[in-house]
């Protein structure tokens, strides 16, 4: 059963401001998700978010994710050290734990990811999961085998911050944008649906705010398809500002409680 990144899938896909089809039409238009400029975040961000479940209508904390980003260096490369750590509520740990890691190591030259690894326990089910890319060689080596990947492949989390970075000033209402994502030794065709604009009112006050459904891959915490929302700050930093789903039982939605150290003022806030 495939997990994508439970809690994570929400909070990551969350942060991109684009969108993507199931099958991407051809190689080219999945390409296109190559050679994007950093101008979104500094290598200090942070941002937070707190996820609340719903059964019947009235959400409760059911926990939190943090994002954070540094500058260090891999195999001599110069990249972006990405964070994401989620914890369910302790208060509800008896009903469904999470204590989830992942990590992306994000050459800043390409913006492709040069490692990724995650640590989940989830319920039940753990895992661990390593892979160290090859671009040139069009490789991936996990903890398990060495995979054909093609170009600009993504992780879940570089996927997230490279979106943070697309251009979607030109783009339509429906309009969707492919990318190519591993996990779990296989590769996934993915797409973020893009909604419009609209305004939102949040713990901070009210924002103008980018919307748009991502595709998801059916796990055991969400359903498959674009029935997740999601809505991102219509400025140049695309913060995750909200995320709402159902989910197998009843239904989250996840905002965004905190943020340090963002590249630019917060001028979707109008109020």
């Amino acid at each position: 059963m495939k997990y994508l990144v439970l809690f994570f899938v929400a909070i990551i896909v969350l942060c991109s401001s684009f969108y993507y089809t199931s099958k991407p039409n051809n190689a080219q238009q999945a390409e296109g998700f190559c050679g994007v400029k950093n101008t979104a975040f500094f290598g200090d961000e942070q941002f937070t978010l707190n996820i609340n479940y719903s059964v019947v209508g009235a959400y409760i904390n059911a926990g939190n994710a943090t994002f954070t980003i540094v500058n260090e260096k891999l195999n001599g490369k110069n990249c972006y050290h990405i964070e994401g750590v989620g914890n369910s509520n302790r208060r509800y740990d008896f009903i469904f734990k999470v204590r989830d890691k992942y990590e992306s190591w994000v050459d800043t030259t390409t913006f492709l990811p040069l490692q990724f690894k995650r640590k989940v326990s989830e319920g039940k089910y753990k895992k661990k999961e390593l892979i160290t890319f090859n671009h040139a060689a069009k490789s991936a080596t996990s903890l398990n085998k060495t995979y054909t990947i093609p170009n600009c492949i993504q992780d879940v989390l570089s996927a997230t911050y490279y979106a943070r970075n697309i251009n979607f000033a030109k783009m339509q209402v429906g309009d969707k944008v492919n990318f190519d994502m591993t996990m779990d030794d296989e590769i996934f065709n993915m797409y973020i649906k893009y909604l419009g604009k609209e305004v939102i009112k949040t713990q901070f006050g009210k924002f103008n705010a980018i919307k748009f459904k991502p595709l998801l891959i059916k796990g055991t915490i969400f359903e498959g398809g674009e029935k997740m929302t999601v809505w991102v700050s219509d400025d140049a930093n695309h913060l995750p500002l909200r995320i709402e789903s159902p989910i197998t039982v009843g239904s989250i939605k996840v905002d965004m409680v905190d943020y340090k150290n963002i590249r630019y003022p917060l001028s979707s806030l109008i109020n």
